[in-house]
């Protein structure tokens, strides 16, 4: 099995800049995409960002100019810069993962993976 650790999150104003990470650790293979989601009480879970293995990123336009995924494909990781925050920011962000598990010798399995989620309130 594969389990992602979030971390990062917290309380921070308005303006200000937090960064997520999220760890991904188990029979892994190999990752393809890696994204993170947010959700608030109440609306669906909502696509932020993701980035591909080779490092190609897309946004939600609300985030657009703002926040900044990146990877770390030895380490296993995926991270959000966050800047410019607002208080519409604030949500319970997941990280998800498009892994493939396994050995070619015993065999491959693909599957999606997510995190607990972490929380981020940005409020003066």
């Amino acid at each position: 099995q594969v389990q992602l650790a979030e971390s990062g999150g917290g309380l921070v104003q308005p303006g200000e800049s937090v960064r997520l990470s999220c760890a991904a650790s188990g029979a892994i293979f190999s990752i393809n995409d890696m994204g993170w989601y947010r959700q608030v009480p109440g609306k669906q879970r909502e696509l932020v960002a993701a980035i591909d293995s080779n490092g190609n990123a897309n946004y939600a336009d609300s985030v657009k100019g703002r926040f900044t995924i990146s990877r770390d494909n030895a380490k296993n990781t995926v991270y959000l810069r966050m800047d410019s925050l607002k208080p519409e920011d604030t949500a319970v962000y997941y990280c998800n993962a498009a892994v493939r598990t396994g050995s070619i010798l015993l065999g491959l399995r693909d599957g999606d993976y997510w995190g607990k989620g972490t929380l981020v309130t940005v409020s003066s």
